[in-house]
């Protein structure tokens, strides 16, 4: 049973940090590559930030030079540091894992066809 557990998010002032966690269960982690998408209240859901399985890093714009995705594979989790924060970055932050994902797909296609996580609220005041 495939299965991604998100964790660390929470409310915090414009300018602070938080890091959130991604852990895969059920599959062959190392061989996964991993994306965060956040949905914000009004917007489109969208690819925040992917980490391939060579550590090769991709980052939205809005977002380079705050955030800082990593890997552990021997603990199957993925990491998204998150510094200064926006309330911008406001949003309910998604976690997915495939081996060949089609990164530009609508979120709801993504998640019927990857493993995708629950979700951890993300709120900058």
């Amino acid at each position: 049973h495939v299965q991604l557990v998100e964790s660390g998010g929470g409310s915090v002032p414009a300018g602070g940090s938080l890091r959130i966690s991604c852990t895969a269960s059920g599959l062959a982690f190392e061989r996964q590559k991993v994306g965060w998408h956040r949905r914000a209240p009004g917007t489109d859901c969208e690819l925040v930030s992917s980490i391939d399985i060579d550590d090769s890093t991709y980052y939205i714009q809005s977002v380079m030079g705050r955030f800082d995705i990593s890997r552990d594979n021997s603990k199957s989790t993925v990491y998204l540091q998150m510094n200064n924060l926006k309330p911008e970055d406001t949003g309910m932050y998604y976690c997915m894992a495939a081996t060949r994902p089609k990164w530009g797909e609508r979120c709801p296609i993504l998640a019927s066809k990857n493993a995708w996580g629950q979700g951890t609220q993300v709120t900058v005041s």
